[in-house]
């Protein structure tokens, strides 16, 4: 499938994870030059493009950890099509009242390799969906490597959606 780039987009290259600039032009979904990954803010750039599978997140009256949750599953890997929640990328969730009245959220996650350039992408994917919940005064996503992660950490609904079950 072909799509026209109407001006220079950012992108990032995967699984690199650096940044680079498509200009504009046609591409195709691939391309000789790999994959790369347009943040759904800049899809607007793209002609014609839809973005398939990427849910946003449930709106909400009030903030409640299931609706960090719910903004969790939003973020995916970009190279396997399962949610990081689902693939058991994330290790810990932690809410805390903040200074002003709000909350603070912190999170542990991990990538499925600890070579992963995309890592600081897909970290500051749920950063940002976190941060824009109502009340929340800051959100933290930290990358941690204990344990080590393994495929026996995805979920029921992950490997069924993979494949895998």
């Amino acid at each position: 499938m072909t799509h026209r780039i109407l001006q220079d987009c950012p992108a990032t290259v995967i699984p690199a994870g650096d940044a680079a600039t498509l200009p504009a032009g046609n591409v195709t979904v691939r391309t000789p030059l790999g994959l790369f990954r347009i943040a759904a803010a800049d899809a607007g750039l793209i002609e014609g493009l839809s973005l398939p599978g990427q849910a946003s997140a449930p709106a909400a009256d009030a903030f409640s950890e299931q609706a960090v949750w719910a903004a969790l599953r939003t973020c995916f890997d970009p190279e396997i099509p399962v949610n990081i929640v689902d693939l058991g990328l994330i290790y810990d969730l932690a809410i805390e009242p903040g200074p002003a009245g709000g909350n603070a959220v912190e999170v542990k996650m991990t990538l499925t390799a600890p070579g992963c350039g995309m890592g600081p992408v897909i970290a500051e994917d749920a950063r940002q969906k976190i941060a824009a919940l109502p009340s929340v005064e800051r959100a933290k996503v930290h990358i941690v490597w204990d344990p080590v992660w393994n495929p026996r950490m995805i979920s029921e609904a992950g490997r069924k959606s993979l494949g895998l079950e």
